[in-house]
C-alpha cells in the first residue's frame, strides 16, 4: 500500500491534482514523471522523509510500492 503521505510528494512535486498511484505502478505511468522530474521526486521525498537514499538503492527500484518499502525500512531504522 502507498501512504498518503508519499503520494502527496509525488503529485505536489509533479503538480498533479489527483491520480491513483498502486504499489504496482512504474514512474513512466505516472504523468509528469520522466527523467527530468526524477531527480526532482526522488530528492522531495527524501526532505519529506528526512531520509537519504543510496544510489543504488535507486537503481534497484522497480516500481511505487518498492520505493514505499524503502521509505518504510529507513524509518524503521531511525528508531
Amino acid at each position: 500500500m502507498i501512504s498518503n503521505k508519499l503520494k502527496k510528494v509525488i503529485l505536489d512535486t509533479l503538480k498533479i491534482d489527483d491520480f491513483v498511484i498502486t504499489p504496482e505502478m512504474t514512474a513512466d505511468q505516472i504523468p509528469g514523471w520522466d527523467s527530468l522530474s526524477h531527480l526532482n521526486v526522488i530528492t522531495a521525498v527524501e526532505k519529506e522523509f528526512n531520509i537519504r537514499f543510496k544510489t543504488l538503492e535507486l537503481l534497484k527500484l522497480k516500481n511505487i510500492g518498492e520505493l514505499q518499502q524503502i521509505i518504510n525500512q529507513k524509518l524503521q531504522n531511525k528508531n
